[in-house]
């Protein structure tokens, strides 16, 4: 069962950006949080970004946050990532993520299946 989407991955050069995209192909519910995270192989899965539904507040990790913009699309319950500056350190498969339950804490319940992200050096 898909819950989330990515799209927007490939192979790119040190320097060069990506845009990924995330998007639920049900349409049904409601979001109150999405998110993006990553794994490279043999390696934990880590926090990149997130961004709360209804006001866009966004965050984002120390290593990306002055490279990597997170944004969405409310209306077509679908979230951004642009990537600028990529590193060979920024290879890893991207996820996305979104809270649907109403109880005010960041809880991830939905999951996508992943993007690859290569960045060569």
């Amino acid at each position: 069962q898909v819950q989330l989407v990515e799209s927007g991955g490939g192979l790119v050069q040190t320097g060069d950006s990506l845009r990924l995209s995330c998007a639920r192909p049900v349409r049904t519910g409601r979001i109150y949080r999405m998110g993006w995270f990553r794994q490279a192989p043999g390696k934990e899965r880590e926090f990149v970004a997130t961004i709360t539904w209804s006001s866009g507040i966004a965050s984002y990790s120390n290593s990306v946050k002055d490279r990597f913009t997170i944004s969405r699309d409310n209306a077509q319950n679908t979230v951004y990532l642009q990537m600028n500056s990529l590193k060979p350190e920024d290879t890893a498969v991207y996820y996305c993520a979104a809270d649907s339950r109403a109880d005010g804490r960041e809880d991830y319940d939905l999951w996508g299946q992943g993007t690859q992200v290569t960045v060569s050096s």
